[in-house]
């Protein structure tokens, strides 16, 4: 067996022993990018080396393998990259605003840590500090939202319990805040949080997005809710092209790149369901569907005039007049 295929079942040995529902053909296709008939020569690769595979078939009739982790536990090794990997994923959720999220992401790597044999411990840290070191993770200034963590673990708390959540909120619109209880359903989260829920009053009226940082109090009480079968957090917020919905301004939009930008605006995902047109004379298109026009434009000056809106008009008019030339350099 060469190292490439042993480092590969490796691989599917820890997935396999990593899921309690153990893994599919489907599974081992998508997370390795392999054919089916590759796929199924890895399995059989897992059952031949591993033993106490346990085989099995679900209820929708596909086959499952699953390894006991304790077959796995003295073959499996963390990496320094593994370790900044989290260190990144700390320090995005801290800069985004999720206090807690980042929190418990760190009593895992620390847990991850105190598993590590002292001898290999040594080693893997020094290698983990000089990794986090040049990639200057400490020192990267830039604006970010400031979230009180005592109204993040509500909220955090709130949405896992399906608890209602009392807050004190003050809307833009509002001098002063105001005792709101809300159903709270989920967090979109970018440069600013929103919390997504439904006022108590109101079960079954629309979606409302409350701003984190315009919650002033926050407490779980001890009323349960209903969660909403039917919502879907991830598909609700494919709706906006940030983190701000606006159901009046949902539509097609669509944007169009000078030449010199278009190979830079190809590395970009501006959203989830995003169309790339090359037209003839090097400029590029893309189209997408969502709202959020003042979101879309904080990004859109960043391009300069490199970018024109075709549309919506009303995101066109927002734009028009703040198209600058200067930039010396794209997004």
């Amino acid at each position: 067996m060469s190292f490439w295929k042993a480092e590969q079942l490796l691989s599917l040995a820890t997935l396999s022993a990593s899921r309690l529902s153990g893994v599919a053909l489907d599974d081992v296709v998508e997370r390795f990018s392999v054919s089916k008939r590759t796929a199924q020569r890895m399995l059989r690769a897992l059952e031949n080396q591993f033993p106490d595979t346990n085989v099995r078939v679900d209820p929708d009739g596909r086959k499952r393998w699953r390894l006991e982790a304790a077959a796995m536990r003295d073959l499996i090794s963390v990496t320094p990259e593994e370790l900044v990997a989290l260190d990144v994923a700390i320090a995005l959720l801290t800069r985004s605003g999720s206090p807690v999220e980042a929190e418990d992401l760190k009593k895992l790597l620390e847990k991850i840590l105190a598993l590590v044999p002292r001898g290999k411990a040594v080693r893997l840290e020094t290698d983990h500090y000089a990794l986090l070191e040049a990639m200057g993770l400490a020192a990267r200034p830039g604006p970010r939202t400031i979230v009180d963590r005592n109204i993040a673990a509500a909220i955090a708390e709130a949405i896992k319990a399906c608890r209602v959540l009392d807050i004190s909120y003050q809307a833009r619109d509002e001098q002063e805040p105001r005792q709101r209880r809300i159903m709270p359903l989920g967090v979109l989260a970018g440069f600013r949080r929103y919390v997504v829920g439904r006022p108590v009053e109101e079960p079954t009226g629309p979606l409302r997005h409350y701003l984190v940082e315009n919650i002033h109090m926050a407490s779980v009480s001890n009323e349960a809710f209903a969660r909403d079968a039917k919502f879907d957090l991830k598909t609700h917020a494919a709706r906006a092209f940030g983190v701000f919905q606006n159901d009046e301004e949902y539509g097609e939009v669509v944007w169009r790149f000078a030449p010199a930008a278009a190979e830079r605006a190809r590395g970009f995902e501006f959203h989830p369901d995003q169309r790339f047109e090359q037209q003839p004379d090097g400029s590029l298109i893309v189209s997408f569907q969502a709202a959020g026009h003042l979101e879309m434009c904080w990004h859109l000056y960043a391009w300069g005039d490199q970018v024109e809106v075709l549309a919506p008009e009303a995101l066109r008019t927002f734009v028009e007049g703040y198209r600058r030339s200067d930039f010396p350099s794209l997004p």
